[in-house]
Protein backbone atom coordinates (compact mmCIF):
# COMPACT_ATOMS: atom_id res chain seq x y z
CA UNK A 1 0.00 0.00 0.00
CA UNK A 2 1.39 3.40 -0.94
CA UNK A 3 1.28 6.06 1.78
CA UNK A 4 0.06 9.46 0.54
CA UNK A 5 -0.41 11.02 3.98
CA UNK A 6 0.95 10.13 7.41
CA UNK A 7 0.43 11.12 11.03
CA UNK A 8 2.59 10.98 14.16
CA UNK A 9 0.89 10.96 17.54
CA UNK A 10 3.08 12.32 20.32
CA UNK A 11 5.00 15.56 19.72
CA UNK A 12 7.92 14.85 22.02
CA UNK A 13 11.43 14.98 20.62
CA UNK A 14 11.16 11.53 19.03
CA UNK A 15 7.74 12.15 17.50
CA UNK A 16 8.90 15.50 16.11
CA UNK A 17 12.01 13.87 14.63
CA UNK A 18 9.90 11.20 12.90
CA UNK A 19 7.52 13.83 11.52
CA UNK A 20 10.49 15.79 10.17
CA UNK A 21 11.86 12.73 8.37
CA UNK A 22 8.47 12.10 6.78
CA UNK A 23 8.08 15.72 5.66
CA UNK A 24 11.62 15.72 4.24
CA UNK A 25 10.59 12.88 1.93
CA UNK A 26 7.82 15.09 0.53
CA UNK A 27 4.85 13.51 2.30
CA UNK A 28 2.30 15.58 4.24
CA UNK A 29 2.24 14.63 7.91
CA UNK A 30 0.10 15.54 10.91
CA UNK A 31 1.90 15.92 14.24
CA UNK A 32 -0.63 15.48 17.06
CA UNK A 33 -0.39 15.96 20.80
CA UNK A 34 -2.90 16.63 23.58
CA UNK A 35 -0.64 19.30 25.11
CA UNK A 36 -0.50 22.62 23.24
CA UNK A 37 2.90 23.57 24.69
CA UNK A 38 4.35 20.18 23.80
CA UNK A 39 3.01 20.50 20.27
CA UNK A 40 4.57 23.95 19.96
CA UNK A 41 7.91 22.58 21.16
CA UNK A 42 7.66 19.74 18.66
CA UNK A 43 7.02 22.06 15.73
CA UNK A 44 9.85 24.32 16.90
CA UNK A 45 12.16 21.32 17.00
CA UNK A 46 11.30 20.43 13.39
CA UNK A 47 11.86 24.01 12.27
CA UNK A 48 15.23 23.94 14.03
CA UNK A 49 16.29 20.82 12.11
CA UNK A 50 15.45 22.53 8.81
CA UNK A 51 17.26 25.70 9.90
CA UNK A 52 20.42 23.67 10.53
CA UNK A 53 20.14 22.06 7.09
CA UNK A 54 20.00 25.54 5.56
CA UNK A 55 23.00 26.70 7.63
CA UNK A 56 25.02 23.71 6.43
CA UNK A 57 24.12 24.36 2.80
CA UNK A 58 22.08 21.18 2.42
CA UNK A 59 18.97 23.03 1.23
CA UNK A 60 17.78 26.54 0.49
CA UNK A 61 15.53 28.56 2.78
CA UNK A 62 12.68 28.15 0.30
CA UNK A 63 13.11 24.37 0.26
CA UNK A 64 13.15 24.30 4.06
CA UNK A 65 9.95 26.37 4.20
CA UNK A 66 8.25 24.09 1.65
CA UNK A 67 9.13 20.94 3.60
CA UNK A 68 8.13 22.46 6.95
CA UNK A 69 4.79 23.47 5.41
CA UNK A 70 4.03 19.75 4.95
CA UNK A 71 3.79 19.39 8.75
CA UNK A 72 0.42 20.20 10.34
CA UNK A 73 0.14 20.51 14.11
CA UNK A 74 -3.08 19.15 15.64
CA UNK A 75 -4.53 18.90 19.15
CA UNK A 76 -7.36 16.65 17.96
CA UNK A 77 -8.03 14.12 15.20
CA UNK A 78 -9.18 16.61 12.61
CA UNK A 79 -7.70 15.69 9.24
CA UNK A 80 -7.15 12.01 10.07
CA UNK A 81 -9.92 10.75 7.77
CA UNK A 82 -7.50 10.36 4.83
CA UNK A 83 -4.36 9.31 6.72
CA UNK A 84 -2.83 6.11 5.31
CA UNK A 85 -0.31 5.46 8.09
CA UNK A 86 -0.29 6.67 11.71
CA UNK A 87 2.73 6.21 14.00
CA UNK A 88 2.25 6.28 17.77
CA UNK A 89 5.20 7.86 19.61
CA UNK A 90 3.95 8.35 23.18
CA UNK A 91 5.91 7.32 26.35
CA UNK A 92 6.83 3.67 26.93
CA UNK A 93 3.83 2.81 29.12
CA UNK A 94 1.76 -0.14 27.93
CA UNK A 95 -1.65 1.08 29.16
CA UNK A 96 -1.07 4.55 27.70
CA UNK A 97 -0.08 3.17 24.33
CA UNK A 98 -3.12 0.87 24.19
CA UNK A 99 -5.45 3.74 25.08
CA UNK A 100 -3.95 6.10 22.49
CA UNK A 101 -3.96 3.41 19.78
CA UNK A 102 -7.66 2.71 20.30
CA UNK A 103 -8.31 6.44 19.80
CA UNK A 104 -6.18 6.47 16.68
CA UNK A 105 -7.92 3.44 15.20
CA UNK A 106 -11.35 5.00 15.78
CA UNK A 107 -10.36 8.08 13.76
CA UNK A 108 -8.62 6.45 10.79
CA UNK A 109 -9.99 4.86 7.61
CA UNK A 110 -10.37 1.09 8.03
CA UNK A 111 -7.71 0.53 5.37
CA UNK A 112 -5.08 2.56 7.22
CA UNK A 113 -2.03 1.06 8.89
CA UNK A 114 -1.14 1.87 12.50
CA UNK A 115 2.41 1.58 13.82
CA UNK A 116 4.06 1.93 17.20
CA UNK A 117 7.52 3.40 17.72
CA UNK A 118 7.99 1.39 20.91
CA UNK A 119 11.60 0.80 21.91
CA UNK A 120 11.09 -2.48 23.74
CA UNK A 121 7.46 -3.43 24.44
CA UNK A 122 6.09 -6.48 22.57
CA UNK A 123 4.04 -5.42 19.55
CA UNK A 124 1.45 -8.13 20.15
CA UNK A 125 0.79 -6.94 23.71
CA UNK A 126 0.38 -3.33 22.57
CA UNK A 127 -2.09 -4.47 19.88
CA UNK A 128 -4.51 -5.98 22.42
CA UNK A 129 -7.83 -4.14 22.17
CA UNK A 130 -7.46 -3.09 18.54
CA UNK A 131 -10.24 -4.08 16.16
CA UNK A 132 -7.81 -4.84 13.34
CA UNK A 133 -4.49 -6.02 14.80
CA UNK A 134 -3.63 -7.38 11.36
CA UNK A 135 -3.06 -3.76 10.27
CA UNK A 136 -0.72 -2.99 13.19
CA UNK A 137 3.07 -3.26 13.37
CA UNK A 138 6.16 -1.77 14.96
CA UNK A 139 8.25 0.85 13.15
CA UNK A 140 11.07 1.59 15.55
CA UNK A 141 13.06 4.69 14.63
CA UNK A 142 16.28 5.55 16.45
CA UNK A 143 17.27 8.80 18.10
CA UNK A 144 17.88 11.20 16.52
CA UNK A 145 15.63 10.01 13.70
CA UNK A 146 16.63 13.00 11.56
CA UNK A 147 20.15 11.51 11.44
CA UNK A 148 19.85 7.77 12.14
CA UNK A 149 18.92 5.82 9.02
CA UNK A 150 17.95 2.47 10.55
CA UNK A 151 14.30 1.56 11.25
CA UNK A 152 13.31 -1.78 12.77
CA UNK A 153 10.16 -3.29 11.22
CA UNK A 154 8.40 -5.63 13.64
CA UNK A 155 5.28 -7.67 13.05
CA UNK A 156 3.08 -8.86 15.90
CA UNK A 157 1.44 -12.28 16.08
CA UNK A 158 -1.63 -10.95 14.24
CA UNK A 159 0.13 -8.66 11.74
CA UNK A 160 -0.48 -9.79 8.15
CA UNK A 161 2.25 -9.95 5.52
CA UNK A 162 0.74 -7.12 3.45
CA UNK A 163 1.08 -4.77 6.44
CA UNK A 164 4.71 -5.76 6.98
CA UNK A 165 5.47 -5.30 3.27
CA UNK A 166 3.78 -1.89 3.34
CA UNK A 167 5.82 -0.92 6.39
CA UNK A 168 9.07 -1.86 4.64
CA UNK A 169 7.99 0.06 1.52
CA UNK A 170 7.13 3.13 3.60
CA UNK A 171 10.50 3.12 5.37
CA UNK A 172 12.30 2.85 2.04
CA UNK A 173 10.11 5.64 0.65
CA UNK A 174 11.22 8.08 3.37
CA UNK A 175 14.86 7.22 2.58
CA UNK A 176 15.56 5.06 5.60
CA UNK A 177 16.89 1.51 5.88
CA UNK A 178 14.29 -1.06 7.05
CA UNK A 179 15.53 -4.00 9.08
CA UNK A 180 12.99 -6.79 9.53
CA UNK A 181 13.31 -8.23 13.04
CA UNK A 182 11.36 -10.75 15.06
CA UNK A 183 9.16 -9.69 17.93
CA UNK A 184 10.87 -9.90 21.32
CA UNK A 185 11.49 -7.46 24.19
CA UNK A 186 14.03 -4.88 23.01
CA UNK A 187 14.03 -6.28 19.46
CA UNK A 188 17.58 -6.19 18.08
CA UNK A 189 19.30 -2.84 18.56
CA UNK A 190 18.10 -1.96 22.05
CA UNK A 191 19.16 -5.33 23.45
CA UNK A 192 22.68 -4.57 22.28
CA UNK A 193 22.55 -0.91 23.35
CA UNK A 194 21.13 -1.48 26.84
CA UNK A 195 23.49 -4.36 27.56
CA UNK A 196 26.37 -2.06 26.63
CA UNK A 197 25.10 0.83 28.76
CA UNK A 198 24.58 -1.44 31.75
CA UNK A 199 28.13 -2.81 31.44
CA UNK A 200 29.65 0.68 31.21
CA UNK A 201 27.63 1.93 34.19
CA UNK A 202 28.81 -1.06 36.26
CA UNK A 203 32.42 -0.33 35.29
CA UNK A 204 32.01 3.30 36.37
CA UNK A 205 30.69 2.19 39.76
CA UNK A 206 33.16 -0.63 40.41
CA UNK A 207 36.29 1.10 39.11
CA UNK A 208 35.51 4.66 40.19
CA UNK A 209 35.69 6.04 36.63
CA UNK A 210 34.43 9.47 35.59
CA UNK A 211 31.59 9.60 33.02
CA UNK A 212 33.30 12.41 31.09
CA UNK A 213 36.49 10.34 30.75
CA UNK A 214 34.51 7.32 29.57
CA UNK A 215 32.62 9.40 27.00
CA UNK A 216 35.84 10.97 25.74
CA UNK A 217 37.48 7.54 25.37
CA UNK A 218 34.51 6.08 23.48
CA UNK A 219 34.26 9.09 21.15
CA UNK A 220 38.04 9.03 20.51
CA UNK A 221 37.92 5.31 19.70
CA UNK A 222 35.53 5.86 16.83
CA UNK A 223 33.14 3.19 18.15
CA UNK A 224 30.29 5.71 18.35
CA UNK A 225 29.71 9.40 17.62
CA UNK A 226 29.10 10.06 21.33
CA UNK A 227 29.83 8.38 24.63
CA UNK A 228 27.27 6.32 26.62
CA UNK A 229 26.51 9.04 29.18
CA UNK A 230 25.97 11.73 26.56
CA UNK A 231 23.79 9.27 24.65
CA UNK A 232 21.71 8.44 27.73
CA UNK A 233 21.17 12.16 28.36
CA UNK A 234 20.15 12.67 24.73
CA UNK A 235 17.72 9.74 24.81
CA UNK A 236 16.25 10.84 28.15
CA UNK A 237 17.22 9.07 31.36
CA UNK A 238 13.58 8.24 32.09
CA UNK A 239 13.16 6.59 28.68
CA UNK A 240 16.41 4.65 29.09
CA UNK A 241 15.22 3.46 32.50
CA UNK A 242 11.84 2.36 31.13
CA UNK A 243 13.49 0.34 28.36
CA UNK A 244 15.94 -1.15 30.87
CA UNK A 245 13.10 -2.25 33.15
CA UNK A 246 11.30 -3.94 30.24
CA UNK A 247 14.46 -5.84 29.34
CA UNK A 248 15.15 -6.77 32.97
CA UNK A 249 11.69 -8.29 33.23
CA UNK A 250 12.39 -10.40 30.14
CA UNK A 251 16.08 -11.25 30.42
CA UNK A 252 17.29 -10.57 33.94
CA UNK A 253 19.41 -8.17 35.97
CA UNK A 254 22.22 -7.89 33.43
CA UNK A 255 20.18 -5.09 31.82
CA UNK A 256 19.92 -3.04 35.06
CA UNK A 257 21.33 0.47 34.67
CA UNK A 258 22.09 0.90 38.36
CA UNK A 259 21.04 3.15 41.21
CA UNK A 260 22.70 6.34 40.02
CA UNK A 261 20.41 6.81 37.02
CA UNK A 262 17.36 6.10 39.21
CA UNK A 263 18.56 8.74 41.67
CA UNK A 264 18.97 11.36 38.95
CA UNK A 265 15.46 10.67 37.67
CA UNK A 266 14.04 10.97 41.20
CA UNK A 267 15.65 14.43 41.39
CA UNK A 268 13.91 15.47 38.17
CA UNK A 269 17.14 15.20 36.17
CA UNK A 270 15.99 13.42 33.02
CA UNK A 271 18.81 14.38 30.66
CA UNK A 272 19.18 17.10 28.05
CA UNK A 273 15.43 17.72 27.82
CA UNK A 274 15.29 18.77 31.50
CA UNK A 275 18.59 20.66 31.44
CA UNK A 276 20.31 18.22 33.79
CA UNK A 277 21.30 14.59 33.64
CA UNK A 278 24.80 13.19 33.83
CA UNK A 279 25.74 16.59 32.40
CA UNK A 280 24.31 20.11 32.73
CA UNK A 281 22.74 21.76 29.65
CA UNK A 282 22.03 25.42 29.00
CA UNK A 283 20.32 27.27 26.15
Amino acid sequence: MYVFKAAVIGAGTMGAEIAQVISLSGLPVILKDVDAKQLERGLKHIKGIYARRVQRGRMTEREAEDHFALVTGQLDYQGFSDVDLAIEAVPEKLDLKRSVLREIEANLPRTAIIATNTSALPVSEIAEGLEKPSRFLGLHFFFPASVMRLVEVIGGQATDQETIDSGVEFVEGIRRIPVRVKECPGFLVNRVLMAGLAEVFRAERDLGLEPARIDAAVAASGLAPMGPYALADALGLDIAQEVSQTLQAAYGERFALGERIAGLIAEGKRGAKSGQGFYTYTG
